[in-house]
């Protein structure tokens, strides 16, 4: 088992507190299989409120699939709750969100929507799409331009 972090980089422009939406926010990776090194050619979604039984095992994973090379299983587990990206994060790589993978290992990540952030002068909550890999709004209540952008990922093994 492999314990990998998920690195995340953006400049927040005055927001704050970026983090998914719900509690069973859907991830899109790229995933690669650790025995064959095929990469799956769909973005595949792992989802932190769904459990799935592993094959010949008492566990469960966030997500369960056989590589359509090899045919080996592997799955990919969310551990803990994913980590919000403040402002004080902003241009810097910061991990927000750790997985244990066996046999599948994430290496892209697509953020799409589901997102949401506060004002950083404001109560004003933000509701977010990043599938453009920017977004752009305006906070009425502290009449500033709100934006999200110079999105950045990278994969990191962590214990």
């Amino acid at each position: 088992m492999v314990k990998i972090s998920l690195l995340f980089q953006a400049e927040l422009n005055n927001v704050t507190d970026l983090r998914p939406a719900d509690e069973d926010h859907s991830w899109n990776f790229k995933i690669e299989c650790t025995s064959c090194r095929e990469i799956d050619p769909n973005v595949i979604t792992v989802t932190a409120g769904e459990e799935n039984k592993i094959s010949g095992s008492r566990g469960d994973a966030n997500l369960v699939m056989k590589c359509k090379n090899c045919k080996r299983e592997g799955s990919i587990t969310i551990v803990g709750k994913p980590e919000p990206y403040t402002a004080d994060d902003s241009g810097q790589m910061k991990p927000i969100l750790t997985v244990e993978c066996r046999g599948l290992e994430p290496v892209g990540f697509e953020p799409r929507d589901g997102w949401e952030a506060k004002g950083i002068d404001s109560p004003t909550l933000f509701q977010i799409d990043l599938s453009e890999g920017e977004w752009y709004d305006y906070d009425e209540n502290a009449a500033i331009d709100v934006s999200i952008n110079e999105l950045k990922f990278e994969f990191v093994r962590s214990k």
